[in-house]
């Protein structure tokens, strides 16, 4: 390869972006293609005579070799003919090295038992992302009849596969559905709100919906446990007050129901994952992993700003790493080809306006969770605002919330009402109570 480079003036372009001089086993190689790409990134000409200038005004010259070993490449060449199967073979070479290195450090972090094994199996997480980027980092490159043909394909399963309008996995809510057609492959949602407004009992909603419609569900709760999760999720599939079953004051036949809804909830393909402090990095090593056991259509993660983050590190700020982690949750969802949906908070500037109507600047500490997000949606309960009817749209207050659609990237914006009970474990369409249709109605 590198002799075709020197004799050849078509043959570097070919290959500079898919080699870097790190990726060559020998030092004296690596100096000559480093010598070669700065030429190319410069506009200059590539020939024996110009390296052996570079090479000399680098101080490296006699370090290769000199102007013998220069020339003596040239005349190695046998042909260009195959130059980018060579530069794969040279690639192959370097993963397989980086594999050597990377696995021996893994073996000695695992038998370090000082070392928290969470960190462990981060780095190797990280280990087999940049292992596998390496090696994919030529994949992406498509021409435009591969895209369009790409394109058409899509679109004709999107049409197989719609229902209703519905392209994507169901919300759970007919007029989210009607205005989003569904979660989306590939995109970050964004559900926000202030505390206790009911981000996670709409996410346990939108979950078992997937779940119950037979998509592979997986949720992350970093905030609450598994069983707590689990008793919404009862309490939800089997309608019994959430006082009398948080109490321990259930009878017989109310046992009967939630020994009934449990059975049911185990059988719908969803996981639970309820480590209490975990990172992005960890959250899309484990959702790889399902997915690679064909287990994983679409992630919740509960919610961002307490996922782990190091704000020290770098000196960077703790705005720029919930930037980062949302970053991470939008590779995550277009890596794996699945919807996220990615829970968050809001900072106390809503409280502050009349209403409480929550606007893009509320999302917290980032201004980069609106820049990544597919769709930003806000949850609003009027209730919460003193409020006896929502200004809006004129329903009365009790037992209403608003998810309002504040960003859609290919889709437009709005306000989906939807039902909930006093406790929260239950959500449904919105139906107005009969003496509002009826005092309305006149």
């Amino acid at each position: 390869m590198l002799g075709a480079c020197l004799v050849e003036t078509t043959a570097l372009p070919q290959i500079v972006g898919k080699l870097r001089e790190e990726m060559f086993y020998e030092d004296r190689h690596r100096m000559i293609y480093a010598a070669m790409r700065a030429m190319h990134g410069a506009g200059k000409q590539i020939d024996i005579l110009t390296v052996t200038e570079e090479l000399r005004k680098r101080g490296q010259l006699e370090e290769v070799g000199g102007p013998f070993f220069v020339t003596q490449l040239s005349s190695q060449m046998a042909t260009s003919a195959h130059l980018e199967m060579h530069a794969m073979v040279v690639q192959e070479k370097f993963v397989r090295r980086q594999m050597i290195v990377g696995f021996n450090k893994l073996f000695a972090l695992a038998a370090d038992e000082t070392r928290d094994i969470a960190d462990t199996l981060t780095e190797a997480y990280n280990l087999l992302d940049q292992l596998e980027g390496e090696f994919g980092r030529t994949t992406h490159l498509r021409k435009m009849d591969t895209l369009m043909t790409d394109t058409m394909a899509e679109a004709a399963e999107r049409i197989r596969c719609g229902k209703d309008g519905v392209t994507g996995i169901s919300t759970g809510l007919k007029e989210l559905d009607r205005i989003t057609a569904g979660w989306q492959k590939g995109d970050l949602n964004i559900i926000a709100a202030r505390p206790s407004v009911g981000k996670t009992a709409m996410a346990l909603h939108m979950a078992r919906t997937a779940a119950k419609a037979g998509y592979h569900t997986v949720m992350y709760s970093i905030e609450m446990a598994g069983e707590r999760l689990g008793d919404r999720m009862i309490l939800a599939e089997s309608g019994l007050k959430a006082e009398r079953w948080r109490g321990g004051q259930v009878d017989a036949r109310e046992w009967e129901q939630a020994r009934a809804a449990a059975m049911e909830l185990a059988r719908i393909p969803m996981h639970v994952d309820d480590t209490g402090t975990v990172s992005m990095d960890y959250i899309r090593g484990s959702a790889r992993m399902l997915q690679s056991k064909g287990k994983c259509d679409i992630i919740f993660i509960d919610y961002l700003q307490l996922s782990e983050m190091k704000p020290d590190r770098d000196n960077r700020s703790r705005e720029q790493e919930v930037g980062q982690a949302s970053r991470k949750a939008k590779l995550l969802a277009k890596e794996l080809n699945v919807p996220v949906i990615l829970l968050s908070q809001m900072n106390r500037e809503v409280e502050s306006r009349p209403l409480q109507k929550p606007i893009l600047s509320d999302l917290r500490e980032s201004g980069s969770i609106e820049q990544d997000a597919d769709m930003v949606i806000f949850l609003y309960r009027p209730i919460m605002n003193g409020k006896a009817t929502d200004k809006e749209s004129g329903y009365p207050s009790e037992g209403l919330g608003v998810a309002i659609i504040a960003k859609q990237r290919n889709g437009q914006t709005g306000n989906v009402y939807f039902g909930h009970n006093p406790a929260m474990t239950r959500i449904a369409d919105y139906v107005p109570p009969l003496e509002w249709i009826s005092k309305n109605a006149k």
